[in-house]
């Protein structure tokens, strides 16, 4: 079955950037000039994903706003001919039919993606997390897409990292697949495993390619670390017992990512996209290079 619906989880309260976020959907704060969240449907479309359903929350109305129409706005850039603006704020209501669903209890990921089960039904679909922007000239995604098309069950995205950092992440015990570089079948997972326990340092993010079997998985999980429903927890379940769904893969990913869910790595983002824009790229360069040799003092 060809997949076409995405799944984005946006009901954290984004506590890590208070108080930006205290009335602020964390999911709306600005990259440039376009929220977060749009690069991550961006994405999804990108792929061929024309179905998103967003998990929301308490205080998310304007992340509905932004992917809806905006008429009276329309109205003023038509009226002075700013076509370009225009054609911005239009697009994000072009780019899917965009769902929402309330998850309610904050109980984890895997929660909020079992929230998605009436909606997704059964057929596999893809979830992605908003803190992970993924550069698209690296398809990921599209890559994910394939590897399930072609072996079933469900994929996930891993990353290298440093050993001393994986207890930040999922972490993946794995083995690889014939003629394959960047694929890897996952035989366990653990979620934020101390360092001198943790089987590799392939870390998950936050993309995920899912076998519908994994809602049934997900209702027999009990609460795991921190007293949430993970997804990991249900995707190990998964990875011992292909007969559950098919098997795990991992799709190793080496691109460009930019990491928003952190308030250093959300300002590194920031600079290094618009340093590759033809319309702030070139004086932002300069202004850097400048403020650097004069030690960053202005």
């Amino acid at each position: 079955m060809p997949i076409r619906k995405a799944v984005i989880p946006a009901a954290g309260l984004g506590t890590r950037f208070l108080p930006a976020t205290k009335a602020t959907p964390k999911e709306m704060l600005p990259v440039i000039d376009k929220p977060a969240i749009q690069y991550v449907v961006e994405e999804a479309s990108a792929a061929g994903l024309d179905d998103v359903l967003m998990i929301t929350g308490r205080n998310k109305r304007p992340v509905e706003d932004h992917f809806d129409r905006a008429y009276e706005l329309e109205v003023a850039l038509a009226a002075k001919g700013d076509t370009a603006r225009l054609e911005a704020i239009r697009h994000p209501s072009e780019l899917a039919t965009v769902h929402y669903v309330r998850q309610g209890d904050p109980k984890g990921l895997g929660h909020a993606i079992l929230c998605a089960a009436p909606h997704v039904g059964d057929e596999p679909f893809a979830v992605l997390l908003g803190d992970d922007l993924i550069d698209p000239r690296d398809p990921l995604l599209i890559r994910m897409i394939e590897v399930q098309e072609q072996y079933g069950g469900s994929v996930v995205a891993l990353i290298a990292v440093d050993p001393e950092q994986i207890h930040l992440y999922g972490c993946a015990a794995v083995v690889p697949v014939d003629g394959e570089a960047d694929l890897l079948r996952i035989t366990d997972l653990v979620e934020k495993p101390d360092t001198a326990a943790a089987p590799s340092n392939l870390a998950v993010i936050g993309r995920y390619v899912l076998d519908p079997a994994v809602f049934a998985v997900l209702r027999e999980t009990p609460p795991g670390r921190a007293g949430e429903i993970q997804i990991t927890d249900a995707l190990r379940t998964m990875a011992t017992n292909p007969e559950i769904g098919g098997p795990v893969h991992g799709v190793l990913f080496s691109g460009r990512r930019y990491d928003t869910g952190d308030r250093a790595d959300y300002l590194r983002t920031i600079v290094r996209l618009a340093c590759e824009r033809e319309d702030l790229g070139p004086g932002l360069r300069e202004w850097l290079e400048n403020f650097v040799a004069k030690g960053f003092t202005d």
